[in-house]
C-alpha cells in the first residue's frame, strides 16, 4: 500500500509504500523514477516537506523533507535521495510529523502517546504531551504557536508556551484518525473511525458534520487558500467547499485513501491509495458570474463563456493551467502558472496578457479602475492596460494568508487586516502604495474578522466597515485628517457582509435578519436616524450561517450552507437617489421621495441633504418623516446672519461639538462660541474661553447662577468661586 504522498512543486510528486521506495512522480510528462530504496525494516508512514518560502528567501521547490517510519525514527532526506539523518523519536511508530510554517521547528507524534518537537536540525527541543493513547495526526496552529493533536476521540490545542491554556473538546465518536488546519482561514478539519467528518473553529465549535459514510474517513485536507478540502476514504474521494457541502464525489478504484497532498497552486491533488496506486485529480468546472455573463472552467486550460441574453458561446484557450480568476466590472482576470491574462467582457478575442513574477497567484481582486493580485512575495495592484500601479508593503508581511475577507480594494484604497496583530488595519494609497494620511494604521479595541471598503464617491468619504470578533460591526471613515477617528458601530452579530458595486449601500447578515444600510453614512449626520435607513428582512429562509456571495445592482446573492444559492432582489430607489445626491440633482431626490413614498427614502434623503449642506432638502425630508424638532431646528439654522454660524450650526447639528467650536473661533465669533458650550452645559469650557479672550467673564457666570438656582445647588467649582469674587454679576 501507499503510504504518504507531498508535492515539491506544482508538477512534481514524492510518494513512499510499503515497498519501501521512494518514487517522483510528473503528472505532466507521465514520468515516475525511483529516487531512494529504503531499508527492509523501515514502513514509511508520514511524509512533509520542508516549507517553501523560508525568512523572506522564496525558494522555488521544496529542497528536503521529513519521513517517519515504523521503526520509532524520523529521517530527514534531501531531494536527491540521501538521507541525511535518521533520529530515534519514539517507542514504536513515528505515526505523524509535520514542519511548522517557518520551517524552524518540527513536530512528532507516535504510537507511545509522545508529541514532540524537534529543531530544524533534528535535535530534540521539548516533549509537548504524553498520553495513554497512540497520537494519529498532528497539524501547527497559523501562527506555529500551538499544536493541534489526537486522542482517541478527543482533539487537543496545545501551546507550546508552558502553563497557556490547553484546549480539548470531544469530536468524534469513535478514533481520529486525520486532522489539518488551514493557515488562512483558520479552520480545523477532523476525520473518524465513526465514518465521519467535521470543520471546526479554531475555539472547538463544530461548524459542519458530515453524514455518516459506509466506511472510515482515512485522510482529509485543505487546499492551501482554504477554500476547498479534499476527503478520503474506502474507494470514495470526495471534494468540498470550506463550509462543508460537498461540490464532487467520485468512487474509483482505489482500496482506501491513506493520505491526500495538494499541490501548491492549489489546482491539484494526489492521494496514497492502498492498492498500491497514486491517484491524481484536477479541480475543473468552477463558476464565475457577474451580470449577464456565466464562465466555467471545462478543462484545466479552457474556460466556456456563456452569455445568457444572447445564449452566445466563447471557448477561451489558455497556454497553462489556469490557478485563479475573477470576473466583476467588466473584466475576467485569469491567472495561468505564468501569466496574467486581461479580457474585457465586451471582446473575448484579445486579451491583455502579461508574465507574472513570482507564479503562483493566491488572490484576485477587482475594483472599477483596477486589480489585485497576491502572491507569496507579495500584493502588487495593476491597472487593467496590464502597467503595474504599486506594490504596497508594512512590516511583518505573510501574503499567504491573505483571503477576501481580509483585503478590500476600492478605487483609490486598498485595505489589508495584518496576521500579526489582528485590532490592526493597513490602509494604503492604491496609486502610490503608500500608507493614507499620517502612515499610521486603524486600530480597534478587538480582533478584526472581516473588513470592507466602499466602491463608490468621493476619496475624502471613503469608508471602511468591518466586523469584529465579537460579530459587531462597525464603520469608520478611512482618511482621519489627524483628529481621532469615529469608530461607530451600527450593527450586532453580523455574518457576513458586502458594499454595492456601484453605489454605498451596505448589506449584511444580522443574526436572523437581512439588513440594508441604505446609507451608511447616516451615522456621522445624525445618529438617531440611522434605524429609519434599514431595510430588514427575515433571514430564516437561508438555514444557518449564510454568506453573501455578491451585491452587484439590486441584486444581492447568499450561498446557504447547503451550498445553494439565492437571490435577492432589494428596491431600486436608493440607489437612484444615491445617483442623483451624488450630482446635486435636489428637486429630482424630492420628487423621487414623493413619487415613491417610503420613510424609508425620506430619511436617506434628510441625511443625504445634511451631509451635503442643503437645508432646504433637509427641512422638506424631515418634515416628511415627522421629525418635527430637526425641521424647527433648520428653520432656525437659515436665519442666522452669519454663514460661519450657519456652517458652525449645521455640524453641531450632525453632533461634532468640536468642530462647529474652533470654526466659531476662527471666524472671531468668540461670543457664540462661549454661547454653544453654555447651551450644552460644558461650563468649564465656556469659562475657559471667556478668561481666555477676555470677554464676557460675567455672562458665562450669571448664566452659572442661574443654572445652580434653578436647581437648588450651591456652587463648589473652585474656578467659577475664584472669578465670582473679582467679577459683579
Amino acid at each position: 500500500l501507499v503510504s504518504c504522498v507531498g508535492w515539491t512543486t506544482a508538477d512534481e510528486l514524492f510518494s513512499c509504500s510499503d515497498d519501501h521506495q521512494v518514487m517522483k512522480w510528473n503528472p505532466v510528462s507521465s514520468e515516475t523514477t525511483r529516487v531512494l530504496r529504503l531499508p527492509d525494516e523501515v514502513y514509511p508512514l508520514d511524509l512533509h516537506w520542508f516549507p517553501r518560502g523560508i525568512g523572506g528567501k522564496k525558494q522555488s521547490q521544496a529542497e528536503s523533507f521529513v519521513l517517519t517510519s515504523s521503526d520509532g525514527k524520523f529521517h530527514l532526506i534531501s531531494k536527491l535521495g540521501r538521507v541525511e539523518k535518521s533520529v530515534e523519536a519514539h517507542c514504536g511508530a513515528v505515526l505523524a510529523g509535520r514542519w511548522n510554517y517557518e520551517g524552524t521547528a518540527l513536530v512528532t507524534a507516535g504510537e507511545d502517546g509522545q508529541v514532540k518537537i524537534w529543531s530544524k536540525s533534528g535535535m530534540l527541543r521539548s516533549t509537548l504531551a504524553q498520553q495513554a493513547t497512540p497520537v494519529y495526526s498532528v497539524s501547527w496552529a497559523p501562527d506555529s504557536d500551538k499544536v493541534l493533536y489526537t486522542s482517541g476521540q478527543q482533539l487537543i490545542i496545545k501551546p507550546l508556551q508552558p502553563n497557556a491554556k490547553v484546549l480539548q473538546w470531544k469530536a468524534h465518536d469513535g478514533l481520529i484518525l486525520k486532522t489539518d488546519w488551514n493557515s488562512v482561514n483558520d479552520l480545523i478539519l477532523s476525520a473518524g473511525e465513526d465514518c465521519r467528518y467535521k470543520v471546526w473553529d479554531s475555539f472547538g465549535r463544530v461548524l459542519y458534520s458530515s453524514q455518516p459514510h459506509e466506511y472510515p474517513i482515512t485522510a482529509i485536507a485543505w487546499a492551501l487558500d482554504g477554500e476547498l478540502f479534499a476527503v478520503g476514504s474506502f474507494n470514495t474521494l470526495r471534494l468540498c467547499d470550506k463550509t462543508g457541502w460537498s461540490y464532487a464525489l467520485e468512487k474509483p478504484n482505489t482500496g482506501s485513501i491513506f493520505a491526500i497532498s495538494w499541490s501548491i497552486d492549489g489546482t491539484q491533488l494526489a492521494g496514497a491509495c492502498g492498492n498500491g496506486q497514486v491517484i491524481f485529480a484536477h479541480v475543473v468546472e468552477q463558476h464565475w458570474e457577474w451580470q449577464n455573463f456565466q464562465i466555467t472552467l471545462i478543462k484545466r486550460r479552457t474556460m466556456k463563456v456563456h452569455n445568457v441574453t444572447n445564449d452566445a458561446v466563447d471557448l477561451l484557450e489558455f497556454r497553462d493551467r489556469v490557478i485563479k480568476a475573477s470576473l466583476s466590472y467588466g473584466y475576467l482576470v485569469v491567472s495561468t502558472s505564468l501569466q496574467c491574462y486581461v479580457f474585457s467582457t465586451r471582446n473575448w478575442n484579445t486579451p491583455l496578457i502579461f508574465d507574472l513574477k513570482e507564479g503562483t497567484v493566491s488572490l484576485i481582486l477587482q475594483a472599477e479602475r483596477h486589480f489585485l493580485l497576491v502572491d507569496g512575495g507579495g500584493l502588487y495592484l495593476y491597472s487593467y492596460e496590464g502597467r503595474l500601479i504599486s506594490s504596497p508593503k508594512y512590516p511583518g508581511m505573510r501574503t499567504d494568508i491573505l483571503n477576501a475577507l481580509t483585503v478590500s480594494l476600492s478605487n483609490d484604497t486598498l485595505a489589508v487586516k495584518d496576521k500579526a496583530d489582528e485590532k490592526v488595519i493597513y490602509i494604503f494609497e492604491a496609486l502610490s502604495g503608500k500608507p493614507l494620511g499620517d502612515g499610521k494604521p486603524l486600530t480597534h479595541k478587538t480582533e478584526i474578522v472581516e473588513i470592507a471598503l466602499d466602491q463608490k464617491g468621493l476619496t475624502s468619504e471613503r469608508k471602511i466597515a468591518f466586523i469584529d470578533k465579537n460579530r459587531d460591526l462597525f464603520i469608520t471613515s478611512v482618511k482621519r485628517f489627524g483628529k481621532e477617528q469615529k469608530i461607530v458601530k451600527i450593527g450586532t452579530m453580523v455574518q457576513s457582509l458586502a458594499w454595492n458595486d456601484s453605489c454605498n449601500i451596505l448589506c449584511g447578515i444580522q443574526d436572523s435578519r437581512f439588513t440594508v444600510w441604505y446609507y451608511p453614512n447616516t451615522v456621522y449626520v445624525d445618529k438617531d436616524l440611522l434605524p429609519k435607513t434599514l431595510y430588514e428582512k427575515d433571514a430564516s429562509e437561508f438555514s444557518k450561517s449564510p454568506q453573501i456571495v455578491s451585491f452587484v445592482g439590486n441584486q444581492v446573492t447568499i450561498r446557504r450552507a447547503d451550498g445553494s444559492l439565492v437571490h435577492l432582489h432589494i428596491s431600486p430607489y436608493p440607489a437612484i437617489l444615491h445617483g442623483h445626491v451624488s450630482s446635486s440633482r435636489w428637486q429630482d431626490s424630492l420628487r423621487l421621495c414623493r413619487f415613491v413614498k417610503d420613510q424609508t427614502l425620506w430619511a436617506c434623503l434628510a441625511a443625504m441633504a445634511v451631509a451635503n449642506k442643503d437645508m432646504s432638502t433637509a427641512e422638506i425630508a424631515y418634515a416628511a418623516i415627522g421629525e418635527i424638532d430637526k425641521v424647527q431646528y433648520i428653520n432656525a439654522i437659515k436665519e442666522l446672519p452669519s454663514r460661519e454660524s450657519r456652517l458652525a450650526h449645521m455640524l453641531l447639528f450632525s453632533g461634532s461639538c468640536q468642530e462647529a467650536e474652533t470654526l466659531l473661533l476662527q471666524a472671531g465669533l468668540v461670543y457664540q462660541a462661549i454661547q454653544i458650550n453654555i447651551n450644552l452645559y460644558n461650563w468649564e469650557r465656556a469659562l475657559e474661553l471667556a478668561v481666555k479672550h477676555r470677554t464676557h467673564v460675567d455672562t458665562v457666570l450669571a448664566y452659572r447662577q442661574k443654572f445652580l438656582e434653578d436647581f437648588g445647588k450651591k456652587e463648589t467649582n473652585q474656578r467659577f468661586l475664584q472669578y465670582a469674587e473679582g467679577v459683579s454679576v
